[in-house]
């Protein structure tokens, strides 16, 4: 169950056609759906994202925590989610990108949002990048 500040947005998201007002205005977010490691159950969390070509990218940044997002943990178990993106609904396959595509990836997150270079360093853990890939 998401907590009653992303259920908010959640609400607000698919509302308005995947358009958030107050701390998340004009931020590219997409409603992420996973299957949860230890519960089987979906959970839908709301994540910002930036493009890779066709690929929906998504940082694991957990606002700098030393530990990972729930959702991340569900990604590990099982990488077939949903993806919510605008008024379009899609199936993916997730993917953990490491290296330097990883360190791109990150930076280009970075240039849209420089609070993820904060996140990343408030902590020691290396932020996860995952690309969400459709499905076909």
């Amino acid at each position: 169950m998401p907590s009653e500040f992303n259920q908010k947005i959640i609400e607000e998201f698919r509302a308005n056609g995947g358009l958030v007002g107050g701390h998340f205005q004009g931020s590219s977010l997409v409603l992420l759906s996973t299957t949860g490691a230890k519960s089987g159950r979906r959970v839908t969390t709301p994540v910002m994202y930036v493009r890779d070509g066709d690929r929906v990218v998504i940082i694991a940044s957990n606002a700098g925590a030393d530990s990972h997002p729930a959702w991340y943990h569900n990604l590990l178990a099982n990488p077939d989610v949903t993806v919510e993106l605008g008024t379009e609904t899609f199936a993916a396959t997730s993917e953990l990108i490491e290296g330097d595509e990883r360190d791109r990836l990150y930076a280009e997150m970075v240039a849209i949002a420089p609070t993820f270079a904060d996140y990343e360093a408030k902590t020691a853990r290396r932020i996860p990048v995952v690309a969400l890939n459709r499905a076909t």
